[in-house]
């Protein structure tokens, strides 16, 4: 389908405003009108969530605490409530597919909902949107930013716009006037490197980009700066994804070279780790098992399916979504029943779902989880803003033998 045809489309981004600190501020009339932050207030904290009131002193989340209280010393902290959030945001979903039965959920607070074709039941889409921010204030009594486009890029970008507590729609041929004047750090996956790169060749504002040449984007960039110039033009293929149930998580890679160094694997292993855990995070499950997958490079058959397929797995006293702990079981699996000999594919899977809200945390060492929780909360926001380069990279080393293929797996068993 063209890009032509698909503005024709219509997608809703619907994103809470501060949303931890504004169930807080909700529950707990004390607090509301004052800076506040959810999340550890010692000196290795991080801010999960800050309110308006703290973003006002430049606080904002994943910033570490100590200098969050440096810009703000009247900031109050919150531990938070990981229990109610999910509650509230388990409220929130239901709302959302009253509206659009094509629900995508980014975050717990955050989704896009594919409204295309909706207006002969409901009415024009801005309509639909301000009856979906009225219907959150009445059953949850918190706000809600709501963005209308024809391409999901642009409709995030409009909610972000019209925070806080507010709508923006940008409707089909405005996209190229909304986007030509924003900042190149408003496109979608544009972290602080590649700003830095663009900025350097006098590229300011998103139209620079879009009328730039491929190939100067691509000696910048590489082959991402010519789908970054599609972004900047509005050329947003994505679909909205409806949630489906999943019975594992997985992700792998084919590598260009052969690799048999257990230390060239380490760093695969976790990065998969850390973007499984984030997608469990995500969905709002746990995994009570662990799966090391790799396929050889000495071939026993003809065809794709003569390289055999192994697989090693471990299951966890507690189920979890944390990456380090997926990543170190990985890495125990490698080192405990890994390859003999080379392998061409190395894959991280998780199993054994069980939703977040049943876990318990454990006897010893809550507070050392509730820490790593409060971290992956950050670790989740900057990626969700920057991308996973803003976490970190793998090795130049090992990159350069990896990178064929990387799939990214949810529904079917990691075995498979």
């Amino acid at each position: 389908m063209s890009v032509l045809n698909r503005h024709g489309r219509v997608i809703m981004h619907a994103d809470m405003d501060a949303f931890y600190a504004s169930v807080e501020q909700r529950d707990h009339p004390e607090l509301r009108g004052r800076p506040l932050a959810v999340g550890g207030s010692g000196p290795r904290g991080v801010v999960a969530a800050a309110s308006y009131e703290a973003r006002q002193f430049g606080v904002r989340s994943a910033m570490p605490s100590v200098e969050a209280r440096r810009r703000c010393p009247d900031l109050t902290f919150v531990r938070g409530n990981m229990a109610l959030y999910k509650k509230e945001s388990a409220r929130l979903f239901e709302i959302f597919r009253h509206f659009s039965p094509v629900v995508e959920r980014v975050s717990l607070d955050e989704a896009f909902l594919d409204l295309t074709g909706s207006d002969r039941l409901m009415g024009p889409a801005q309509k639909v949107g301000q009856q979906l921010r009225s219907q959150v204030r009445e059953v949850l009594a918190l706000p809600v930013s709501v963005g209308i486009a024809p391409v999901k890029m642009v409709a995030k970008i409009a909610s972000a716009g019209a925070k806080p507590d507010g709508l923006l729609e940008v409707k089909k041929g405005e996209v190229e006037k909304f986007l030509t004047a924003l900042p190149i750090g408003r496109i979608w996956g544009i972290g602080p490197v590649a700003q830095e790169r663009l900025e350097a060749l006098g590229f300011k504002q998103i139209g620079d980009v879009a009328n730039a040449d491929d190939e100067t984007l691509r000696h910048a960039l590489g082959d991402w700066g010519v789908e970054i110039a599609k972004l900047a033009r509005g050329e947003d293929m994505r679909e909205v994804e409806p949630y489906r149930e999943a019975v594992s998580y997985s992700e792998e890679h084919t590598f260009s070279k052969d690799i048999s160094d257990y230390q060239q694997l380490e760093p695969l292993i976790r990065e998969h780790a850390e973007s499984v855990a984030r997608r469990l995070r995500n969905d709002g499950v746990r995994a009570h098992t662990v799966v090391l997958k790799w396929k050889s490079a000495r071939r026993t058959g003809p065809g794709v399916r003569g390289y055999p397929v192994f697989t090693r797995r471990t299951t966890l006293l507690q189920p979890t979504n944390d990456g380090r702990t997926i990543a170190e079981s990985a890495t125990d699996l490698l080192y405990r029943s890994g390859p003999k000999d080379a392998i061409r594919l190395l894959g991280v899977g998780c199993t054994g779902l069980t939703d977040e809200s049943a876990d318990q945390l454990p006897l010893f060492g809550a507070e050392k989880k509730a820490k790593r929780e409060t971290l992956n909360q950050a670790l989740d926001q900057i990626t969700q803003r920057f991308g996973t380069k803003a976490i970190g990279e793998l090795s130049r080393t090992t990159r350069e033998q990896v990178g064929l293929s990387m799939q990214i797996k949810r529904g079917d068993d990691p075995d498979e």
